[in-house]
């Protein structure tokens, strides 16, 4: 993570940065640029994110292309390809302001070839594209703490540079081509939801054997089978608490983007399949806005087992 002071002291003014997409992940990527000296302008269709940004000194604008005018930089923190488009290329999009040279930072998760053809197509403006998921969760994205698995031009990274050390305790430079931080991003995203429903599973199985849930974790976390998912994960569950942190939809979304790829490559994930196939049962279950462990709780409701917060 980049200490304010020393960066300020590189460049004393460090520029104007637009971040799209307010959200727990956006909001704290905001906050870390803010701290860093940037002048952040923030914009998102929640007001209530907007006036979280506001309060901590960071300026408000009502579409895309008014934050992006006479930015350095668009930080876009949307959930999907879909609306990575919309917020470059659609009515009041950035790609109408966005000054010439400066860089868009997409950290949507998404299919490498969409990747590929919006920065070929934003390109083409002469603005810089760098492709640049991300990875760590909204803790460590307000900490400027985040894995960034980013993929460029030269020049789309030293334009980056800064915001990118600003908001990152770990930057990865995978290429000089867009799409191939996206495809890291994806083999990050089918260990993660693979982890999380096995962790669903496990945990959850532990219960039904009349096992002290609370020890299990304490156990596992010890033990050769934990994963950063169990030990991060099912302290939700000890404590009967599904606020989103990380929504159940985003790993159907994730996951669904994992078969496209794989049924395009010929290449069997059914390892995969078969956890995208329980998100979907708790997305079906009214679950998809909460937290990605309500897997847990669709084996509990299955099964009849009792755990924390659920009738049993």
């Amino acid at each position: 993570m980049t200490d304010p002071a020393k960066a300020a002291s590189a460049d004393s003014r460090l520029g104007r940065i637009a971040v799209i997409g307010l959200g727990s992940m956006g909001l704290g990527m905001a906050l870390s640029l803010k701290r860093a000296g940037f002048d952040v302008v923030g914009c998102d269709v929640s007001a209530d994110a907007v006036a979280r940004l506001v309060a901590e000194k960071g300026r408000s604008a009502a579409t895309p292309a008014e934050a992006a005018r006479d930015a350095d930089a668009v930080v876009s923190v949307v959930v999907n390809a879909a609306q990575t488009e919309t917020i470059l290329f659609g009515p009041q999009g950035v790609a109408e302001t966005l000054p010439k040279g400066a860089v868009f930072i997409s950290s949507a998760t998404m299919d490498p070839d969409i990747a590929r053809r919006l920065a070929k197509q934003l390109e083409a403006t002469g603005r810089h594209y760098l492709d640049a998921p991300i990875s760590g969760g909204a803790q460590r994205a307000a900490q400027g703490e985040l894995t960034v698995l980013a993929s460029g031009s030269k020049a789309a990274f030293a334009k980056a540079r800064l915001a990118l050390d600003a908001m990152s305790a770990k930057l990865y430079e995978l290429g000089d081509e867009p799409g191939q931080g996206a495809a890291f991003k994806m083999i990050n995203q089918l260990l993660a939801g693979v982890h999380i429903a096995a962790a669903s599973e496990a945990i959850t199985f532990a219960a039904k054997q009349g096992l002290d849930i609370r020890k299990v974790y304490d156990v596992i976390t010890a033990s050769a089978g934990n994963s950063w998912m169990f030990e991060n994960r099912v302290p939700h569950v000890l404590d009967g608490d599904y606020t989103p942190r990380s929504a159940v939809d985003i790993f159907v979304k994730d996951l669904g983007i994992i078969q496209d790829m794989a049924r395009n490559a010929k290449y069997p994930v059914p390892v995969a399949a078969a956890a995208l196939q329980m998100f979907l049962m708790a997305s079906a279950s009214g679950m998809g806005r909460d937290d990605d462990i309500s897997v847990a709780r669709v084996y509990a409701r299955n099964t009849g087992t009792k755990i924390p917060g659920e009738p049993g």
